[in-house]
């Protein structure tokens, strides 16, 4: 346990990052799990554009999920 007052609020920052960047990639997963009609694609095309912008997910693989999200929409 940190003993400055410094390290104790960094304690307490890093803790609420961590939850917030937790539910972020939980909701994206589940976006991505659900991609199957047209509205629900383009959703899951935004919230990896918005992943990639918090960075949570490199841009690479940002631009590699959104290929195959777009090859998807293609084929229906």
């Amino acid at each position: 346990m940190p003993n400055i007052k410094s390290a104790k609020k960094r304690v307490k920052v890093l803790r609420v990052k961590s939850e917030n960047n937790k539910a972020r990639k939980t909701n994206l997963k589940t976006v991505l799990k659900n991609a199957n009609d047209k509205d629900s694609i383009l959703l899951a095309i935004k919230k990896v554009d918005q992943a990639c912008a918090h960075g949570l997910m490199h841009k690479n693989c940002a631009a590699r999920k959104k290929s195959q999200l777009a090859t998807k929409l293609n084929s229906l």
